[in-house]
């Protein structure tokens, strides 16, 4: 009774070869209904438990993908990996996360590769350098990049530019007109690309971004995309003597700090300032914050939708996805009309 059960009791007991009790723990339609069924109730009788290395061996397939972030524990990439979480529950697929911190993302994924060469590989907001590139050309694997523009792989990104300006149109068409943003503590590429859309929205109104209204936080806890770096970039506007009227902020954990910040200072939102945040986490809704939704669990669900393409597709070298996910205005209780 203690002996550990394998695939050839299975086989024994059902009567059949070794490759057919294969053929159906990894659902081959080459086995006939009867023969199936033999062999799945030889599976229950012996309470046989498949090992995941022979299986993913017997079917040549990948079935671990790994999924590498820069973090998992902020509310943007807790919401990314939701949908991810729920899409691959429909798919006979598992999943590992490899946190490569914020710090030096691209230094860290370089050594995770250097380590070992996962079944496929989904790589979320991390910058990519040559030799990383020049890595996931030659391991051959199913590759999907978010957040990242590589012509050479599938990728998924957020348009950046018209989150920025969404932001923008909206503060300067409900009559704000000394507008300020907090930007992330890192020179990253969205807040470029943000804050350049932000920009052209208020020219569009004829409203200068006046640099005394733009700053950071000192934290670098998640580089800079943290409550506590909202919290201190209020606190050093308000140190400036001259306080904007409505604040943009590079995303909705900024603005829940800046939040904490403006009852301190007995600012109330949105009578004495506006707030919009970006991201739309699911604490937003709940604080009535103004945001731009970035349909993070939607990213999650698609980036794994391809991955199950790109593993199961009978092409040798399948066309290249490139997908724009359209940011969306949510107008909530943290701004009004003026």
């Amino acid at each position: 009774m203690n002996k550990k059960i394998t695939i050839y009791d299975v086989a024994r007991r059902a009567g059949v070869a070794i490759s057919t009790v294969s053929r159906v723990l990894n659902r081959s339609p080459y086995v006939s209904d009867l023969t199936r069924k033999k062999v799945e109730k030889a599976i229950g009788d012996l309470e046989f438990i498949p090992q995941v290395n022979a299986r993913k061996l017997a079917s040549k397939q990948p079935q671990i993908i790994a999924v590498a972030v820069p973090t998992f524990t902020t509310p943007f990439f807790n919401e990314v990996l939701k949908g991810l979480r729920d899409e691959i529950q429909t798919l006979d697929l598992d999943f590992i996360i490899y946190n490569t911190g914020s710090v030096n993302p691209t230094e860290n994924l370089r050594g995770f590769l250097d380590r070992g060469t996962p079944d496929a590989l989904i790589i979320f907001s991390i910058a990519l350098d040559d030799y990383i590139l020049n890595r996931l050309r030659k391991i051959h694997i199913p590759v999907i990049l978010v957040d990242l523009d590589y012509p050479d792989f599938d990728t998924i990104r957020w348009d950046n530019y018209k989150g920025g300006y969404l932001a923008g149109e909206h503060l300067a068409s409900s009559g704000y007109k000394r507008i300020g943003m907090i930007q992330s503590h890192r020179n990253a590429r969205i807040n470029e690309v943000r804050e350049l859309g932000f920009r052209e929205a208020l020219a569009k109104h004829g409203i200068p971004l006046n640099e005394k209204y733009v700053t950071a936080g000192v934290s670098t806890k998640h580089a800079g995309f943290s409550e506590e770096a909202g919290y201190e970039a209020v606190m050093i506007l308000h140190e400036r003597g001259d306080m904007p009227d409505a604040i943009f902020c590079n995303n909705d954990t900024q603005a829940i700090g800046a939040m904490m910040a403006f009852r301190e200072l007995g600012l109330k939102v949105p009578e004495d300032i506006g707030l919009v945040g970006y991201d739309d986490v699911k604490t937003a809704r709940f604080v009535g914050l103004t945001t731009i939704d970035q349909k993070m669990t939607k990213v999650g669900s698609l980036a794994v939708k391809r991955m199950a393409e790109l593993i199961y597709t009978k092409e040798k070298n399948p066309a290249r996805t490139q997908m724009v996910i359209e940011p969306e205005l949510i107008v909530r209780e943290s701004t009004k009309n003026r």
